[in-house]
């Protein structure tokens, strides 16, 4: 079974930084791909970052280009998501999970961790 746990979270004034984490297990292969999603309070959920484990490769939302970064370390099965410059219009519940099917991030995340609250006060 496919499981992904996120933490992390927190309160963080603007213009500061968090790092989150997503802790992967219960895969049998490696071809697969990590995003973060994120939701805030009567929006849609959005993509805001995702790493593919087939070739490292990154995507990144325009909204966060330049002030997030996502990485990998494969030997502890997780990937992070490191988060600076910090705006209030970044506070959501962030989500990781996982894509299984190509291992690209263009695929569908069919997996899905819990959630970690991001509160970002101005």
């Amino acid at each position: 079974e496919v499981q992904l746990v996120e933490s992390g979270g927190g309160l963080v004034q603007a213009g500061g930084s968090l790092r989150l984490s997503c802790v992967v297990s219960g895969f049998t292969f490696d071809d697969y791909a990590i995003g973060w999603f994120r939701q805030a309070p009567g929006k849609e959920r959005e993509g805001v970052a995702c790493i593919s484990r087939r070739d490292g490769s990154t995507d990144y939302a325009d909204s966060v280009k330049g002030r997030f970064t996502i990485t990998s370390d494969n030997a502890k099965n997780t990937v992070y998501l490191q988060m600076n410059s910090l705006k209030p219009e970044d506070t959501a519940v962030y989500y990781c999970a996982a894509e299984t099917f190509t291992g690209w991030c263009g695929g569908a995340f069919g997996s899905w961790g819990q959630g970690t609250q991001v509160t970002v006060s101005s």
